[in-house]
């Protein structure tokens, strides 16, 4: 546990150029103390304690704004940057070395049984306010871009934005999300679509000027 707990304040340091000590760490990330509250919930889920699970995860809701399910399993190095408002379902599996940001949801589609919620490879970084749902699969070092909507399975190393969420680069750098130079699927469909009635009205104009 000690050694997990190191490594959650390393990925803070690591991840979040505003980190100066680590008492500073301690006494006021969120995302850490969730992390933490969910560590200890999920360990007594396994172990089959009743009740405790639930009681640790709704007292971490309340102080942190953030809601793990005790069910849920959670990778090494965990980042849950700012926080308020991440939902994470209960069959949800996080890899190692995953960041989510402030309003994400790892959630389900409905009220199925079983395997209801996505899983996350390593290295995955989700942006602000994105919604992954269902039983999907999202590869290794995947980005999602603020605010998408992903209910598809993504391969590794994809970038998705959008709603729904759209591939639009197969592979990119490593590091963290670059959320400023995103492309925007449906702002580029827009355009194109500019460009082909700019030129359909040309043709016509051209047409109109050749008949006699």
């Amino acid at each position: 546990m000690f050694n997990t707990l190191r490594e959650d304040i390393r990925a803070v340091f690591e991840r979040d150029p505003a980190a100066h000590n680590v008492l500073e760490v301690l006494l006021t990330y969120s995302g850490l103390h969730a992390t933490l509250a969910h560590r200890v919930a999920h360990q007594c889920w396994l172990w089959g304690v009743p009740v405790v699970p639930s009681i640790i995860a709704w007292l971490a809701r309340f102080l942190t704004g953030i809601e793990i399910h005790p069910g849920a399993r959670i990778g090494r190095r965990f980042f849950i940057d700012h926080g308020m408002g991440v939902v994470i379902g209960e069959t949800t599996e996080v890899g190692d070395d995953v960041t989510l940001y402030q309003g994400v949801t790892l959630g389900g589609t409905g009220r199925e049984k079983g395997k209801r919620h996505p899983t996350l490879g390593d290295g995955v970084v989700v942006g602000a306010g994105a919604k992954v749902l269902g039983p999907i699969q999202i590869g290794n070092q995947v980005r999602i871009g603020t605010n998408s909507v992903v209910l598809k399975s993504v391969p590794d190393g994809a970038t998705v934005v959008g709603i729904p969420g759209e591939i639009v680069r197969s592979r990119h750098d490593a590091g963290t999300l670059d959320h400023t130079h995103l492309p925007d699927p449906l702002t580029e469909r827009l355009e194109r679509l500019e460009r082909d009635l700019q030129e359909i009205k040309a043709e016509v104009r051209r047409t109109r000027t050749t008949q006699p």
